[in-house]
């Protein structure tokens, strides 16, 4: 969504975040040249733009990735809960996988090196400015395959039918197949069977690894509802 200072003014409105003065004034004279890029503040610390963003009401942050205070990740996450149209253009030194899995977690637009060329980095604040996203196909698909990695870590058991998890869960309290099959009403070799279902999903080959795993789960359960 266009920001309404922007259809007012006819210019891109842009904060800037980087502890570097020299590297930030840099940026600003860069920017400013422009003649439908307007800079409305500046920031050398992330307390310092948590407090500047909100009252500037920029269409555009360029957040510089690593602070001594903090980090333009999580300058990016606060301050979109606070303005969600504001479009974060993350800039950093360093070629980081892990940064820009986590800025754009964060919702930032896009990410680009300090080693951009200026021409390029005016042109990627307009492409932000207009709600579209600097992220390459190949990076995209790096980001897919983080998010599907986490998921599965988070929750090792998704591969499990119903069924499965329910056997799991059994294993883990200590029954016996027979004893599962008497809880479940199910035949002792049809549970041997979705044991064994079991333990190739999730990479396994004994009955105490299963049972581990189910005991950390539930520990890990319990932490996060304490």
């Amino acid at each position: 969504m266009t920001s309404p200072h922007r259809e007012a003014a006819g210019t891109i409105r842009v904060f800037l975040l980087d502890d570097h003065e020299v590297v930030r004034r840099g940026v600003a004279a860069l920017l400013s040249a422009e003649d439908d890029i307007e800079i409305v503040g500046e920031a050398g610390t992330a307390d310092h733009a948590l407090a500047r963003i909100p009252a500037a009401r920029p269409d555009v942050a360029v957040l510089d990735v690593r602070l001594p205070d903090g980090d333009g990740v999580t300058v990016c996450r606060e301050i979109r809960s606070q303005l969600p149209d504001l479009a974060c253009l993350m800039l950093t030194s360093f070629d980081d996988e892990d940064a820009l899995f986590e800025a754009v977690m964060a919702g930032a637009a896009g990410y680009v090196l300090k080693q951009i060329h200026g021409s390029d980095l005016v042109g990627a604040v307009r492409t932000v400015a207009t709600g579209q996203s600097l992220l390459d196909p190949r990076s995209t698909a790096r980001m897919l395959q983080r998010l599907r990695d986490r998921q599965e870590k988070q929750d090792p058991l998704r591969a499990l039918t119903d069924q499965e998890r329910h056997i799991f869960d059994l294993i883990g309290e200590g029954l016996t197949n027979r004893q599962i099959g008497e809880r479940l009403f199910l035949a002792e070799k049809t549970v041997k069977n979705h044991i064994s279902s079991i333990f190739a999903k999730l990479g396994m080959s004994r009955r105490t690894q299963a049972a581990a795993l189910a005991a950390q789960l539930k520990a890990d359960s319990r932490k996060r509802h304490e």
